[in-house]
């Protein structure tokens, strides 16, 4: 694993979890051991952006929800620390339709490989089967144990083997298709399977483009279902694998930005990115 790689992503992972605190570019470099200058070459040179530019796009996205619930502007601009006033790329994802009970039981007489990677977004946990990427999780307060437990719920009759090597290349390509860089000829496969519900939210929630949101009425509606709101919310936090079905970009309809597993800061660290993602490359 990459030193440099892995200093940037835990980086990534403290501002997820205190960046309405405003940590500034020198505690960031104190912490992670480095000259000031040097560890913002190197954060831009990882994640295209200073870390002060990031926490600005996640503060960006807190102020909307703030704004969304009524606050005033400039109390929104004081509480976020301001001092003022498509669909995924390259990707083809094969939804299988199951019962309830082969749901419960998934990973039978299955080994699940599984590695923590570095990436622009923070450390995230890649689980992988024979027949393809099964889970996607990110660390909640820095904490590696949080998605292992949540992938072994979801998979519980599975065994599992952590292999950082085995999971690399997919990881990687997670990375290149979220950034809108895959690769058409190497289509990452998938192992997700779903109830027939589940399988029809999935597939719309991977027509929203990219830097846009829905809300969960609207997705239900998509669906045919605009009565059934909160059983597709359901069907969206049951996504195995987070970021490839881009669950985190369904909100509420108040513009309130939270339930998500891997907790609301992630979702906005992710949205913001996604911003930046529609102005520049990855």
């Amino acid at each position: 694993m990459d030193f440099t790689d892995q200093i940037i992503a835990e980086s990534i992972d403290y501002l997820v979890a205190h960046y309405t605190a405003q940590p500034d570019l020198h505690f960031l470099a104190q912490r992670a051991g480095y000259e000031p200058t040097h560890f913002q070459k190197l954060f831009k040179d990882k994640v295209g952006i200073s870390p002060k530019r990031l926490v600005q796009y996640m503060n960006m996205r807190y102020a909307r929800e703030l704004l969304a619930s009524g606050m005033p502007l400039l109390d929104a601009a004081h509480e976020t620390g301001l001092s003022g006033t498509g669909r995924l790329h390259d990707l083809f994802v094969s939804c299988e339709a199951v019962t309830p009970g082969d749901v419960r039981h998934k990973g039978r007489g299955v080994t699940i490989f599984y590695g923590y990677h570095p990436t622009p977004l923070g450390e995230v946990m890649v689980g992988q089967t024979p027949r393809g990427v099964c889970y996607l999780g990110f660390l909640v307060d820095g904490n590696r144990n949080v998605p292992f437990q949540k992938m072994a719920g979801h998979f519980p009759e599975a065994a599992f083997k952590e292999d950082f090597q085995e999971t690399k290349q997919a990881a990687d390509s997670i990375v290149k298709i979220w950034c809108g860089q895959g690769d058409a000829a190497r289509t990452l496969a998938l192992d997700v399977h779903g109830t027939n519900l589940q399988i029809q939210v999935w597939k719309a929630l991977l027509q929203i483009p990219l830097g846009q949101t829905r809300t969960y009425q609207q997705i239900a509606q998509q669906v045919g279902r605009p009565k059934a709101a909160r059983a597709v919310g359901n069907a969206v936090g049951a996504n195995p694998v987070s970021l490839l079905i881009p669950c985190h970009r369904v909100i509420r309809a108040t513009g309130i930005i939270d339930n998500y597993g891997w907790g609301s800061p992630r979702k906005k660290l992710i949205l913001g990115m996604e911003d930046r993602l529609l102005a520049a490359d990855c």
